[in-house]
C-alpha cells in the first residue's frame, strides 16, 4: 500500500522553491477567482531573480492586486486575462504593455488559451489552491473547477498551496497526490466578496423577472444587487433547481429556505450544480463536505447544448448598454475593456433552447458618467447606437427578456422597429423622446 504522507512530504516546499519549477516562456494558468493560491502569486514576480523569463500568466478575477498585475515587466511577465478586474483596469489604462485580455466565452475557458499556448510551443503550468488531502491521497481543487482539472488532465506541471482553510468540494475536483509537483503549506481564509445590498431600482428590476419564474424552473444567478435582489424574491418559490456557472451567498438562502430543492432538474437531480464558488464564509461553510453540491468542469457546466436539457432554464445576466437593435454590449466602455464576456452568452443561449425556458438580460435605465470636461451628468443606458468600438457580448439575434426598473419588454422574435418601440418604453423618462426623435430620424434601418 502506497504511503501517501511519504509522497506528500517529498512535495512539500516552500513558496520560493515551488517557483522555481517555472521554466523560461511557460505558460502559467491560475486557478479562477476565490480559488487562486495567494502566496504563490503574491511572490511569482521574484521569478526574475532566478533568471526567468517569457512567462505569461493567464487569469480570471484576481481578487488582489498583485505586483505581477500592477508592476510587471514585458519581458519577464505578460499578464492575459479573460475577465478584466479592477487592478487589470488600472495596469491597462497606465498603459502597461505587459497585460492583455483573451476574448472567449466560459465555456471555452482554460481550453482555448491552453490549445493556443500548446501551439505556440509553450509548456503548461497550473497555480491552485487545494483543500487538505485525506487519507487516501486525494485532495480537492476547492473553489473551482472551471478548467483545473483540465489542465492536469493535459499533463500540465502542477504546483499547488495546500490551505488548511480552503473548503473540501465535490465534482471535477478531484486531484491526487501522485498529479502534484510541488505543493506549499498555507493556513489563510479564502478571499471574499462583500454583500451588495439592492437598491429600489434593484428590486423592482428584480420583480419584473421574479414573476415570470415559475415554481420548477431552473435557475443561473450572478453577483450584486439585483441578483441578490431576484434571489430574495424567490424565496416564496418552490422545486427551484441551480445550474449556473458561480455559487453564491444567495443561492445558499434559496437552499436554506426551502425554495430550492433540485428536484424537478432533468440533470444532477437534487444536486445543486455549479463550476466555480466565490462569496462570503458562509458560502464556503455551505459547500464544504456538502455531497448536494457539485462543482463541473465549464466546458460541460456552460455548454449552451448543456444548459438547452435544464428544466424550464432561467438565465439572468446584466449589460452595461443596449442599443435599440437590442445588442448588448457587457463588458466594454467602448472600446475600452472593462470586464468579459464570461458565461453571458452560454447562458442566454442555452437558456432559450429549453420548453419554457427564457434568458433576462437586466440594467438600470440610466448611468452618471463624466463628459470631457469632467462634470458628471446622467446618460441613458439604451442608447440609439452602441458607443463607437463597443464589443457586442450578446448579439441582437439572441437576446430575449430585457428589463429596466421601468419594464420588462420581451424582444424574442421582433422586428427591428417593434425592438425599437419596445425599449424605448421601459427607458428612462427623460430619453423618450430623444429615443424616439432617432427611430423617426432614421426609417431606413429600422
Amino acid at each position: 500500500m502506497a504511503d501517501f504522507n511519504s509522497i506528500y512530504e517529498s512535495k512539500k516546499k516552500s513558496a520560493p522553491e515551488a517557483l522555481k519549477l517555472i521554466r523560461n516562456g511557460d505558460a502559467v494558468m491560475t486557478a479562477l477567482g476565490a480559488a487562486e493560491p495567494m502566496e504563490l502569486l503574491k511572490n511569482i514576480h521574484n521569478i526574475a531573480d532566478y533568471g526567468t523569463k517569457g512567462v505569461d500568466i493567464t487569469n480570471c478575477l484576481p481578487m488582489y492586486e498583485y505586483d505581477f498585475i500592477a508592476n510587471a515587466k514585458p519581458d519577464i511577465i505578460t499578464n492575459s486575462a479573460w475577465f478584466f478586474s479592477g487592478a487589470q483596469r488600472k495596469a491597462a489604462k497606465a498603459g502597461n504593455m505587459h497585460i492583455s485580455y483573451v476574448p472567449q466565452h466560459l465555456h471555452g475557458a482554460g481550453l482555448r488559451r491552453m490549445y493556443a499556448m500548446r501551439e505556440d510551443g509553450r509548456r503548461m503550468v497550473l497555480l491552485a489552491s487545494c483543500s487538505p488531502m485525506d487519507e487516501h491521497g486525494f485532495l480537492s481543487l476547492s473553489l473551482s473547477a472551471t478548467y483545473e482539472r483540465l489542465l492536469v488532465d493535459d499533463g500540465a506541471t502542477i504546483i499547488v498551496e495546500v490551505n488548511s482553510q480552503m473548503p473540501r468540494t465535490f465534482g471535477d475536483v478531484t486531484i491526487h497526490i501522485s498529479e502534484i509537483d510541488a505543493l506549499v503549506e498555507t493556513d489563510y481564509a479564502p478571499p471574499q466578496l462583500p454583500h451588495v445590498p439592492s437598491t429600489e431600482n434593484d428590486e423592482k428590476i428584480a420583480a419584473y423577472v421574479a414573476e415570470r419564474i415559475e415554481n420548477g424552473s431552473t435557475i443561473q444567478l450572478g453577483i450584486g444587487g439585483i441578483p441578490n435582489a431576484l434571489a430574495n424574491g424567490l424565496k416564496n418559490h418552490r422545486h427551484l433547481g441551480i445550474h449556473t456557472e458561480m455559487l453564491t451567498d444567495n443561492m445558499v438562502d434559496l437552499v436554506l429556505c426551502g425554495a430550492v430543492d433540485n428536484s424537478q432538474k432533468t440533470l444532477y437531480k437534487h444536486k445543486t450544480i455549479g463550476t466555480f464558488a466565490m462569496g462570503s464564509q458562509k458560502l464556503y461553510d455551505f459547500i464544504n463536505n456538502n455531497p448536494s453540491v457539485m462543482l463541473k468542469n465549464g466546458s460541460w457546466v456552460n455548454d449552451p447544448a448543456v444548459i438547452g436539457q435544464n428544466h424550464k432554464m432561467q438565465s439572468i445576466n446584466t449589460t452595461l448598454e443596449i442599443d435599440l437593435f437590442g445588442q448588448c454590449a457587457s463588458e466594454s466602455i467602448g472600446p475600452m475593456q472593462f470586464s468579459g464576456s464570461g458565461g453571458q452568452v452560454d447562458t442566454a443561449v442555452g437558456a432559450q433552447r429549453t420548453k419554457g425556458g427564457h434568458s433576462f438580460i437586466c440594467l438600470y435605465s440610466t448611468a452618471m458618467v463624466k463628459n470631457a470636461q469632467g462634470e458628471r451628468g446622467m446618460i441613458s443606458k439604451i442608447a440609439p447606437m452602441l458607443k463607437p468600438g463597443a464589443v457586442v457580448t450578446l448579439s441582437r439575434n439572441d437576446v430575449d427578456y430585457v428589463v429596466t426598473e421601468y419594464g420588462i419588454v420581451n424582444l424574442r422574435g421582433r422586428s427591428l422597429k417593434e425592438r425599437a418601440e419596445r425599449l424605448i418604453s421601459i427607458a428612462h423618462p427623460d430619453f423618450k423622446d430623444e429615443l424616439k426623435f432617432h427611430v423617426k430620424k432614421h426609417p431606413e434601418i429600422y
